[in-house]
């Protein structure tokens, strides 16, 4: 044992080799670290702000167990020390440290070989009972952002800019919005910038000039503990659980990202997701499947009530024949949909078959998460704006990024002043919107399209921590009207089962054979135009849909929504309706602005109720309902029914 100071007194014995990392057994605190046999392994102490360690004690290999090796140390005041192990004569950092210090500044480099340490956290938080929510992917309206961008911007309002508490003031916004599934990609503790090496080369800059950076944060990391620059305070363990908390208690789930290298063993993914998932309340985290063992993570006990989403599962490995199951954790998360979907917007032929295959696709044994847009590809406001990716800021000559975007500009590349450019990329969002938010699936909106967020063409801004990658909080005036749209769509999809049931939709009717739940139609009822030069559809959801949270079915209105992303009108046969239901008009993408969503009840009577023409490049949804005449009587029938019974 080595000591630069007498003071230390704090008993000292083997551990327990219960697991990695830090555990406390009343009085005593146990350190446990993985050590190949023939590496000889000590911890070192600091005294917190001391450049040194105070005390250096042997790991022996004599007092392993395999690989692991233990000390405890009884009564150690833990908030006067912070710790690192040395390893076959270098210092390291314990990956399992549940918070690091040296990194509380964004995009200041640690500088020395004991700069970064464990520090050891205080295991009191009052959670008041908070519990992770397990809301139904069927009712999930999901909301994903990056923690610093989120709220960094001048124009975010907020006082603890880019930070945990910056997020936790948006909540209200988040609320209002009808957000109740956050997810946030990595928080952990990443390294934005390397740390300093006089033999590497200069920090890289772009185009203009101004550092660039891991903004992102995926890469090898300490997974167990917050990154210490995302808090407004000096502890972020406690900022992060308190936004938790705030979040379950305005009914909004927390999803986390992890990006594991891959390397990473098995046992310590496993390790690090159940540790979020019982130390934060997590309710569930985004893995990327190519490094991550997803289907071990869908198998372990402790998370099958937590969401896991990744771009795929062996579901025939995790599920044994055609078991569902009781909670429907799995969600596949993937490109597919933003694909499918954009190229049917921008009006390539031959989409009508994936467009009606994306927008039901919702099976019984995983969800589908629905998104657009997100961090890595353009923003919807550049999928309407852009043709071509414009990465030169990144420093790369334009050469990173994907050339694979489906996008389309509307007739000028960029930001434009046309008023007919600008009146096209507007509806070609509410088109977009609307796709979304009628689909099936989960809905996941990437931050700051709400807003007709631009990031100027860049499609990879990994690399960029300022005004390019930040969401913008302003709009300029022709965008002024996104938000409350989306917050429109939302309550719209919220009030309307038909359009996220519990289950796919089995009963689909492609022939003319009866009045399934949902089916297809075109220039002739119940028969719909599937050729290769089509570009529109309807689809007739029909009211009554069987709910796997309730008994026996429940009933909605029908819907009929046409769908035409052809650059001249087309005529739609619309189905009759039973019994004395009339065709109203919910929705209808060609008004500018909100206009175009009536409110409940004041939904516009259809004129022509056998066929109705679309715009070109309009989505119109109709909806049918009982003639307000006749509901009104329905209505004074039930209330006499009642008084005779009383």
């Amino acid at each position: 044992m080595k000591t630069l100071d007498t003071s230390f007194r704090y008993p000292i014995k083997t551990g327990s080799y219960h697991r990695p990392g830090i555990e406390r057994q009343g009085a005593w605190i146990s350190f446990t670290a993985a050590v190949p046999a023939e590496k000889d392994c000590a911890l070192l102490l600091y005294k917190k702000g001391s450049p040194e360690a105070e005390i250096e004690i042997p790991m022996e290999y004599s007092t392993r167990y395999g690989d692991l090796r233990s000390v405890e140390i009884e009564k150690l005041p833990i908030e006067k020390y912070e710790y690192n192990y040395r390893i076959a004569g270098t210092i390291v950092t314990d990956s399992y440290a549940r918070r690091i210090s040296g990194r509380k500044t964004w995009g200041q480099a640690p500088a020395g070989e004991a700069a970064l340490r464990g520090c050891i956290i205080s295991d009191e938080f009052d959670w008041e009972g908070d519990e992770p929510l397990q809301i139904p992917y069927t009712d999930v309206i999901a909301y994903a952002t990056h923690v610093r961008g989120f709220t960094k911007h001048p124009t975010s309002g907020v006082r603890a800019k880019g930070t945990f508490a910056g997020v936790r003031e948006k909540i209200p916004y988040l609320k209002a919005l009808g957000i109740n599934q956050l997810e946030l990609m990595p928080v952990y503790e990443f390294a934005e910038v390397e740390a300093w090496d006089e033999k590497r080369p200069a920090i890289r800059r772009g185009r203009s000039d101004e550092p660039l950076m891991n903004y992102w944060g995926y890469t090898d990391s300490y997974y167990f503990a917050p990154k210490a620059s995302y808090a407004a305070s000096n502890d972020p363990v406690r900022e992060l659980k308190t936004l938790v908390k705030e979040l379950h208690k305005n009914g909004i789930e927390l999803v986390l990202e992890f990006y594991f290298p891959k390397a990473m063993q098995t046992a310590r993914v496993l390790d690090c997701i159940r540790y979020w998932v019982l130390e934060y309340h997590i309710d569930g985290v985004h893995v990327n499947r190519d490094h991550t063992p997803v289907e071990a993570l869908a198998q372990e006990p402790l998370l099958s009530h937590t969401k896991i989403m990744s771009e795929g599962f062996g579901l025939e490995e995790i599920y044994d024949g055609r078991t569902v199951p009781g909670f429907r954790n799995l969600a596949e998360y993937n490109d597919g949909f933003m694909m499918d979907i954009r190229r049917f917007l921008k009006g390539d032929e031959g989409m009508i078959p994936a467009f009606i295959w994306r927008e039901r696709k919702n099976p019984e044994r995983h969800a589908v998460m629905n998104y657009l847009a997100g961090h890595n590809g353009f923003t919807l406001m550049d999928a309407v704006s852009y043709d071509e990716k414009h990465n030169e800021a990144n420093g790369e000559d334009n050469r990173d990024g994907t050339d694979y975007n489906y996008s389309w500009n509307c007739g000028e590349e960029g930001p434009s002043r046309k008023k007919k450019t600008l009146e096209l990329r507007s509806r070609q969002l509410r088109n977009a919107l609307v796709m979304l938010y009628l689909g099936q699936g989960v809905p996941v909106l990437y931050g700051g399209d709400e807003h007709g967020n631009s990031q100027l063409g860049n499609n990879n801004v990994y690399c960029q921590d300022n005004e390019l990658s930040w969401i913008k909080w302003k709009p300029g005036k022709a965008w002024e009207y996104l938000e409350e749209y989306v917050r429109r769509l939302i309550s719209f999809r919220k009030d309307h089962p038909v359009f996220h049931q519990d289950a796919e939709l089995r009963q689909t009717d492609y022939l003319s054979c009866g009045h399934p739940d949902v089916s297809y139609h075109g220039k002739r009822a119940w028969l719909g135009d599937f050729e290769n030069y089509s570009r529109s559809v309807g689809i007739l959801y029909a009211g009554e849909y069987v709910s796997a949270n309730s008994e026996g079915k429940e009933h909605d209105d029908s819907f009929y929504v046409a769908y035409n992303m052809h650059w001249i009108p087309h005529e739609f046969a619309l189905p009759k309706l039973p019994g004395k239901q009339v065709w109203t008009i919910a929705l209808d993408t060609g008004i500018e602005g909100t206009d175009g969503i009536h409110a409940e009840g004041s939904e516009e009577l259809l004129t022509d109720q056998r066929t109705v023409t679309v715009s070109e490049r309009t989505i119109l949804v109709l909806r049918g309902q009982t003639r307000r005449k006749e509901k009104k009587e329905q209505k004074e029938q039930k209330k006499q029914a009642g008084a005779e019974a009383e």
